[in-house]
């Protein structure tokens, strides 16, 4: 039988849906807008100051830095995601974002960095929530919104087995049936996707990568080529002995440094970052912070490649061991060339011709090489 109390009964409960559905919608809508509007090229706090609270920034100093005028003494606010050993957490190796930030130093601009997930990168990038990212590769979905400055490094991952394994593998697709720890940073979440390729087990770093390569329970391991060169140069015995590297790369990816387009001065950030970059490899501060002995690149612009030492005094014998900087774009040598020598600002054009003065040991290096302390802990 119908009363009109129900029909008051039936709008009640419909006005109330109705009222709980639009509170949660503008709930939802003030969860994801939190900050304050960022514009682009003008981060005001927002999303910069959510992610810098909750991931910490790599370098927040509080100092003041007045190399460039238009960022009115505050420093440059980055984000980039976990990539090793390029990008981490403070104590990890983060070979990038040391090379970066030097540099900045050295223009006098400081650089506050946050490391966050690769997925939500190129959307706080697009939003101008940042000011752009000190490690970070080429993709189309933020071309258009960043200035990239030349590759300052390349990312090789190289193919390590154990003693007697067959690494001449020159695709993932070569390693099919196989299984391959990969360090779980998501910066290499899309290797980890190739299809008819190996069954990757994900690692906790690269010491653990290895740890699982000599236990057994992987055939191979994927390892950053720098890695690599850390591995021969201070556990040289153990890594000739119990392990084998590929010669081939199997992913290379450039690193850069990108700022937005609509940041004030962007060009000139980018220009002066390159021009230091080139400065940091001549005075061997790039070795340093790399923690390489010898380095094969441009160094004087002239388009012949160059081996540079990081120090003058090399010893007697010519390198065995070196780090090719770009092995996409690898320096031209001309014609009947073997070798060049950069030294003490000059260059050779063979060993033979390298003064005596610098095949001298160093006399005064005495104890572990104090580049090589805490980057890495491999146990064997």
């Amino acid at each position: 039988m119908y009363r009109p109390g129900n029909k008051l009964l039936v709008w009640f409960l419909i006005f109330s849906f109705v009222f709980f559905l639009v509170a949660v919608i503008v709930e939802e809508f003030a969860l994801f807008d939190s900050g304050e509007e960022v514009q682009p090229g003008d981060p005001s706090g927002g999303l910069y100051e959510q992610y810098a609270a909750t991931n910490g920034p790599e370098a927040a100093s509080g100092a003041r830095f007045d190399g460039h005028p238009e960022l009115s003494g505050r420093p440059l606010r980055l984000v980039t995601t976990t990539w090793s050993p390029f990008a981490g957490a403070p104590g990890k190796p983060r070979f990038a974002l040391d090379l970066v930030e030097t540099a900045l130093e050295r223009m006098g601009i400081g650089a506050d960095t946050v490391v966050m997930d690769e997925e939500r990168l190129s959307s706080v990038l697009l939003t101008g929530a940042f000011d752009g990212s000190a490690a970070v590769w080429r993709n189309e979905a933020r071309d258009s919104a960043m200035i990239y400055s030349r590759p300052y490094l390349e990312n090789r991952l190289i193919l390590v087995g154990r003693a007697g394994s067959d690494v001449s593998a020159a695709s993932l697709a070569g390693l099919a049936g196989t299984k391959v720890a990969l360090f779980a940073g998501l910066a290499y979440a899309s290797v980890a996707e190739t299809e008819d390729g190996p069954e990757f087990v994900r690692s906790n770093s690269d010491e653990d990568g290895v740890a699982r390569l000599l236990d057994g329970e992987v055939d191979y391991a994927l390892l950053d080529d720098l890695v690599v060169q850390y591995l021969i140069a201070n556990h040289g015995d153990e890594a000739r002995t119990r392990l084998v590297f590929g010669s081939t790369p199997l992913l290379t990816r450039s690193l850069h440094l990108a700022v937005n387009r609509t940041l004030p001065g962007a060009d000139s950030i980018i220009s002066g970052f390159e021009a230091e970059m080139r400065a940091m490899m001549a005075d061997r501060t790039f070795h340093g912070l790399l923690e390489l002995d010898w380095i094969r690149t441009d160094v004087d612009g002239d388009g012949l490649g160059e081996y540079v030492p990081y120090r003058d005094r090399t010893g007697p014998d010519p390198p065995s061991h070196f780090y090719e900087l770009f092995l996409s774009d690898s320096p031209a040598m001309g014609p009947g060339m073997t070798r060049r020598y950069f030294l003490d600002g000059n260059v050779y054009e063979d060993w033979s011709a390298v003064p005596g003065r610098y095949k001298t040991p160093d006399a005064g290096r005495t104890g572990p090489d104090p580049r090589t302390t805490g980057s890495f802990s491999f146990t064997w």
